[in-house]
């Protein structure tokens, strides 16, 4: 991309958080496939796989005309498991043409079998990790997950030992006493770096049509007697991890790292949810495996591509005035949220 180019997008960029008019798409999450190869104890995802729904090559050939038109630099393949979709190769040789960068979201479980395709369509790759071997494969209820991760790692550094793959950890209630356990299996499997979020137990995400009973929510989260152990157990990692921080082998900082206690305290009433500086629905959308568009993962939809493209969905009438409205401080989905993404004008995609 030329100076001209940036300058050009950088302005597009600043129009659309003054006016609430999409006018450039840096980032768009696509969900090829529904089905999920993992049986995780904090998703729900797998447990509708039998419905399978999953987005074909006539939806993203409707979808380029948006990217392009909207300058749309990066698509993040999540699910779901992505790679289930028998057309994601092509789906990324598509994206290719129209200088897109793709990253893919992974449960790593067939990291192997693709590992040459993966190695020459990809970007960059970021799997899932919660925990050692033990914790890991129990958490996934997949026996040898982690052994699958490690294999298919290695696989794709045979074609290209540099290739960039990062790792994700949910902490909750099963695995924060493996926290630092968790860094070291990252270095263990070769992981270039690894990151930590809370645990949503609250929204719809994950496939859940009904939200969670109490009862099933703490299943997922540290009980509140538990959350002074938490604590101790990240100020801990951050005295023993020293390096991983500095080096950025953990990608947080480790103010941002304790504020999962504080995400989890806040859920007891002991502390109000951690500030989240968020510009999502501005500079991003996500297109789910039936071609729902949602402004982001957490938030209600707003269309479908199936029935409009995807230019008109995101600046509907509908679409506009749900920016125009949003109150990130006082929305109780993103006051709530685990996940988020800000990117300023001038913020460079790699």
């Amino acid at each position: 991309m030329s100076i001209a180019q940036t300058l050009y997008q950088r302005y597009k960029r600043h129009r659309t958080l003054q006016t609430d008019l999409i006018q450039v798409l840096p980032v768009v999450i696509l969900m090829p496939h529904s089905a999920c190869n993992c049986r995780c104890v904090m998703c729900d995802i797998w447990k509708d796989n039998k419905n399978l729904k999953q987005l074909t090559i006539a939806d993203i050939s409707g979808l380029l005309d948006t990217f392009k038109k909207f300058g749309t630099q990066q698509v993040v393949m999540s699910g779901g498991e992505a790679l289930l979709n028998p057309n994601f190769f092509r789906f990324c040789e598509m994206l290719k043409e129209y200088g897109i960068k793709v990253t893919l979201l992974s449960t790593g479980l067939t990291l192997t079998k693709n590992a040459e395709l993966l190695a020459t369509h990809v970007r960059d790759i970021i799997i899932s990790l919660d925990g050692d071997e033990t914790t890991h494969d129990i958490i996934r209820d997949i026996p040898g997950a982690f052994q699958k991760l490690r294999e298919g790692i290695a696989a794709i550094r045979q074609f290209d030992p540099d290739f960039p793959i990062a790792g994700r950890s949910v902490i909750h209630r099963h695995n924060f006493r493996k926290w630092a356990a968790i860094v070291d299996s990252a270095h263990a499997i070769d992981l270039d770096s690894i990151s930590f979020l809370p645990a949503d137990v609250g929204s719809h995400a994950f496939n859940r049509e009904v939200l969670w009973s109490e009862k099933r929510q703490h299943e997922i989260l540290p009980d509140r007697d538990e959350l002074d152990e938490l604590k101790k157990i990240a100020e801990a990692l951050i005295l023993s991890h020293s390096n991983d921080f500095a080096s950025g082998f953990i990608a947080e900082n480790p103010a941002k790292l304790v504020k999962i206690y504080y995400y989890y305290a806040a859920i007891y009433g002991l502390n109000p949810f951690p500030y989240k500086k968020c510009n999502a629905p501005w500079v991003s959308t996500v297109v789910e495996a039936d071609g729902t568009v949602r402004p982001c993962f957490f938030h209600a939809p707003i269309g479908n591509i199936k029935q409009t493209a995807l230019d008109k969905i995101l600046n509907s009438d509908e679409a506009v005035n749900f920016r125009k409205q949003l109150d990130m401080a006082n929305n109780s989905t993103c006051i709530k949220c685990v996940c988020y993404l800000h990117l300023s004008p001038g913020t460079k995609l790699n």
